[in-house]
């Protein structure tokens, strides 16, 4: 039988949000261009596969600013996840299972890891 494991409501949060946060941010990366720096584009066949790139006009500064905020949001919410006061009290050996639980345990109820 699979140990299920009571994660505590701000833990779930975080985790929560710092999935949301990652969607923003992989969503907002793939809407911008290729380059944060304006740059001409380019097509190279000399690696093992072509590679090109139309030209870039660059990122805007408020661009600049949304990426930076996600990344930072990202970074503060992934230290505090993976700090969290409950791994102490999980076993060593238990550990990299209850964080993939807490992974996928977005939209069950506390207490109900899916099992």
């Amino acid at each position: 039988m699979a140990t299920t494991y009571d994660f505590p409501s701000d833990l779930r949060s975080g985790q929560e949000e710092l999935h949301q946060v990652r969607a923003e941010l992989s969503a907002l990366l793939k809407r911008l261009p290729w380059s944060v720096e304006p740059l001409d584009g380019f097509s190279d066949d000399n690696g093992w596969r072509r590679v090109e790139r139309p030209a870039s006009p660059g990122w805007t500064a408020d661009e600049q600013a949304e990426v930076e905020k996600l990344r930072l949001r990202e970074h503060e919410l992934a230290v505090f996840v993976s700090c969290h006061r409950f791994w102490a009290e999980v076993a060593a050996g238990d550990r990299m299972e209850a964080r993939t639980r807490l992974k996928h345990a977005h939209g069950t109820p506390p207490g109900d890891d899916g099992e």
